[in-house]
Parts: C-alpha cells; structure tokens; sequence
C-alpha cells in the first residue's frame, strides 16, 4: 500500500496589517490605540484598528464616527493604500522563497503548500518560524501562522494564535482540534448560518460533524455538504495561484 504523505498547508496572516506597517513608519504609534479609515468626523469605516483599540469593540468595516465614540483617545490615520501594496509585495515575495505554490487572501495572507518542503528546517513548525523571523525582520511586522493538512483547518488554527502566534494542527488531529470551537469558526458560517444551527440544538463544530449529512444538506443545500466537511475537518480543495483555476472562492 502506498500510503500517500499529508500534505503540509501554512494560512500565514499578517496582523493588524494596515496598523502595523503605519506603527513601522512611525514608532510613537506603536502600543497605542491606531484606527487607520481616516477622519471621525467624516463618513467611512475603519479599514484596520491596533489590538490595543480592539477592547474597545473597534473591529474592521465598522463606521468611523462609531469608532470615535467607542475610543475618543484612539489616533486616527489616512489609509495609505500604496504603502501597504508595497508592504504586502514584500510580503509575497517572502513567502516565494518557501514554496512556490502561494495563494495569495488580499494583501495581507496567504496560503502556501510546503509539502515535501520542510526537509532543511527539519520540520514544518521550524519551517514556520523561519517565515515569520523574515517577516521580523526584513518587514518588521509579526505574523501568524496556522499548520495543518488542510486549507479550512490551517486558516481556523492562524486565527486562534493571534497576534504573533503560531499553531499546528498534527495530521489525524484536526477533529480534536475543531470539535470544541463555536460554529461560527467555520468559514462562511455567518449569523444567519449560526442562528439556525442553534435552533436545531448546534452550537459547537463537534456537534455539527456527528449531524447526518443528509439533514444537514435539507436545511443548507450544497453548502451544508461543504461545512459538515470543514466540521470533519475534510478540505481537498488545493493551493492555487491566482488564475490558476476558473473556479471563484468565497474565501
């Protein structure tokens, strides 16, 4: 029998990202609550708030005035949108001398494929540092790092070891680690996805991967088959370069 080897899958984000590289330009901001969107006075949303305004309830796509109320200490910045490019170009170019299978979430994360890649770290969580220790220090910026054998499962574990984290989810491990987290987890689970879980008594991923498939797929349709995957913690879905493949992601 061939047993065919797992395959090794980083989602690598960059935190507080817009934030972090206005903290890099001016050191006086670092520590401080920074909401980057522009003026409060004026309409629009915040584009990226640092963690120190996020107990404040700032999160990105609120409005600014909101924001303003919520944190009248917080700095507020212009969106530097050419800066950042620059930043997340960097970034990738990074990440390429890694693996070149990248698959590129926005500017600020991506997915890499490093099965097979690992060999002169010694391992994928040595393999993982060595990324964020360029990161530090060629951009000065920290990232966070989920390992997995899958795409959905290595996404969920960087979120979780925010900021500056870094998470490995141990091939035959995802189940254990998906069981105990909050549906919401999952990604293109949503409050309206969420409020009808909870109706039929589901509320955690555990819960929602011991569910009969096929009472899944009466309430959800197509999508109920693809989050009762994600909850078993069963993503085939590849790395692909942008334009590599037809098919449009949600995520």
């Amino acid at each position: 029998i061939i047993h065919s080897m797992a395959r090794g899958i980083f989602h690598i984000d960059l935190d507080a990202f817009f934030v972090s590289v206005e903290q890099v330009l001016d050191p006086k901001l670092k520590g401080k609550p920074v909401i980057v969107g522009g003026d409060p006075e004026r309409r629009g949303v915040v584009a990226s708030a640092s963690y120190e305004a996020r107990p404040f309830g700032i999160h990105a796509g609120m409005p600014l005035s909101k924001a303003g109320r919520l944190c009248p200490q917080a700095i507020f910045i212009q969106a530097n949108f050419s800066r950042y490019r620059e930043a997340a170009h960097k970034f990738m170019e990074i990440l390429a001398d890694f693996s070149p299978c990248i698959e590129p979430l926005g500017l600020d994360e991506a997915y890499l494929d490093v099965t097979g890649c690992e060999e002169p770290y010694g391992s994928l969580r040595q393999m993982a540092l060595a990324i964020k220790d360029r990161i530090r220090r060629e951009l000065r910026l920290t990232a966070s790092v989920g390992i997995a054998t899958c795409k959905v499962v290595a996404k969920i574990a960087s979120a979780l070891c925010k900021p500056d984290g870094l998470l490995e989810v141990a091939p035959g491990k995802e189940r254990h680690f998906l069981n105990p987290l909050p549906v919401a987890r999952l990604p293109g689970v949503g409050k309206k996805t969420e409020q009808v879980l909870k109706g039929m008594g589901i509320t955690t991923v555990g819960e929602l991967a011991l569910l009969p498939l096929n009472i899944v797929e009466k309430h959800f349709g197509k999508f109920g088959v693809v989050i009762h995957r994600y909850a078993n913690g069963i993503d085939d879905r590849r790395v692909e370069a942008p334009g590599e493949s037809k098919s449009i992601s949600k995520q």
